[in-house]
């Protein structure tokens, strides 16, 4: 795990003045006697320094109050921004009924992933200076590459014609920048993830556990290809990835028998994670640091639960009160009702209620059915410093084994036995008797097995089914399958905005 104990202060500092979007709030050069990019990175350990700050965006996933699960629920069928009112939230909110504009689209989710790519692109840069051991120094590349894959994997998926950046930039010549296709984006994403799988380790030792692997970029990969409908390049890398289905692969990845087990806090690192964003209490995050990248609590947690929660029986669930953001719709819960992963998914406030066991105040678009896969337990609140809402530690995945499983079955078409024996594998886990495979087997099994936990709205985009399923909601063809540019970023650059908006 990459303990965010060993940050400097002052390389992160650098690293976020390096991190800059393109605007000017970013270009203030350091007082005297701080640390610069000029007089840093002279050793192993202010390497490693980078290196872990390059990790730190990985936080995005569940991090602060635009974190990447609850936004991209809220523009899915399946959920609803939820929250405490219509304006809750400006940018989630619109998003979510499909009215969102670069006024009101989130501005961190590209400064801050920007932020990722610049501290990457810093590091590599300096890299092959650094006075140190040289397949360490390979394997900080490998994995400030891979990292800067998936941030601009985010990025091409969110707002798709974007400044594609792989040195650092100066400053002023930030407002020149051109956008690229998201071709040439892609190019260079699969560029770094296939250097990157060379110099990665098959696997990490326990202290290492979050670390990019050949594992973990090979899923990313295989995710980076299906996306662009490169369908046997996906499915060639995945199947290293998964191995025999329902068996333990090359990198020691395999299915949890228990699928609830999925979402114990303390179960972090298991062998269903591929790629996981790691949370912590100990960063004591207050409301003055909450959402700017010092604070390492999850986020996501405190929103989704129930609003005003009571327990009034003793078998009620003991959870703390939450924000009711990412509220299920009940088209989702009618889907799931009868499904062996329901109670895990989903929090069933509702039934709670009826049943005189506990009670809430509903919030916006309240349908009584919660998120319960990142819901806490009162015994997850920490009793440090700093606002105990903003510090649980429950870690979220960005990418796990079923979800790669599932992808391979799609690359392969969505028929053979390969692909049927990957759907199998994944409903015999919960319990469900096989089905024959298909496409629609498979997006079914998608919706189901990954419910809430923000890869919907991109699966719907992907399979071309996002204007016939969103539609309702407001989703334009030709449109809503990107963000717009945020109003700040375009300001005084040669940035132009994505059609229509």
């Amino acid at each position: 795990m990459i303990n965010k104990r060993y940050i400097n202060i002052a390389a992160v500092s650098l690293l976020l003045l390096a991190g800059a979007s393109c605007s000017e709030e970013y270009l203030n050069v350091p007082n005297d006697g701080q640390l610069t990019e000029t007089n840093y990175y002279k050793n192993e350990s202010e390497a490693f320094s980078g290196l872990v700050a390059t990790y730190d965006v990985l936080r995005k996933n569940t991090g602060g109050f635009e974190n990447m699960v609850t936004m991209m629920n809220a523009g899915s069928d399946d959920n609803y921004a939820g929250g405490g009112g219509e304006t809750d939230g400006t940018g989630i909110q619109s998003f979510s009924n499909y009215t969102i504009s670069q006024f009101t689209v989130p501005r961190s989710f590209w400064s801050d992933h920007y932020q990722g790519v610049f501290r990457a692109n810093i590091l590599l840069q300096k890299l092959p200076d650094v006075p140190m051991d040289a397949a360490k120094k390979d394997r900080f590349a490998a994995e400030a590459k891979s990292l800067r894959a998936l941030y601009y994997f985010n990025l091409v998926r969110m707002f798709g014609n974007i400044p594609l950046l792989t040195a650092p930039v100066d400053p002023v010549a930030m407002y020149d920048v051109l956008q690229s296709t998201p071709q040439e984006v892609y190019a260079q994403i699969e560029k770094d993830l296939l250097e990157a799988i060379e110099d990665l380790p098959m696997s990490v030792a326990s202290e290492e556990r979050g670390r990019m692997t050949q594992g973990s970029a090979r899923a990313l990969l295989g995710k980076v290809y299906l996306t662009q409908g490169k369908k046997s390049e996906a499915a060639a890398q995945l199947a290293q990835v998964n191995g025999t289905p329902g068996g333990t692969s090359q990198y020691g990845y395999k299915l949890l028998s228990n699928f609830s087990d999925l979402w114990v806090t303390d179960n972090k690192f298991n062998t269903e994670s591929i790629i996981e964003a790691s949370h912590t209490n100990l960063s004591n995050a207050g409301w003055g640091n909450w959402g700017s990248g010092t604070d390492e609590g999850n986020s996501a947690s405190v929103m989704v639960g129930p609003r005003g929660y009571t327990k009034i029986t003793a078998d009620a669930p003991d959870i703390p009160t939450g924000w009711s953001f990412s509220i299920f719709t009940e088209d989702l819960q009618a889907a799931m009702k009868s499904d062996p992963r329901y109670a895990a998914t989903i929090f069933d406030m509702k039934a709670l209620k009826a049943a005189g066991k506990a009670d809430y105040t509903p919030g916006y678009k309240d349908t009584g059915f919660f998120l319960n896969k990142f819901l806490p337990t009162n015994a997850d609140i920490t009793d440090g410093a700093g606002d105990a809402v903003l510090n649980y530690r429950k870690n979220s995945y960005v990418i796990r084994l079923a979800d790669t499983y599932l992808m391979e079955a799609e690359a392969l078409g969505g028929n053979g036995p390969r692909a049927q024996a990957l759907l199998d594998a994944v409903r015999a886990r919960v319990g469900l008797a096989p089905v024959t495979v298909s496409m629609d087997a498979i997006k079914k099994e998608r919706r189901l097995e990954l419910a809430g936990e923000g890869h919907r709205f991109f699966d719907l985009v992907r399979w071309g089914d996002a204007a016939r399923v969103l539609g309702p909601r407001g989703f334009v063809a030709g449109k809503n399958e990107v963000f717009p540019i945020p109003y700040q970023e375009l300001q005084n650059t040669k940035l132009v905005q994505n059609p229509n908006y």
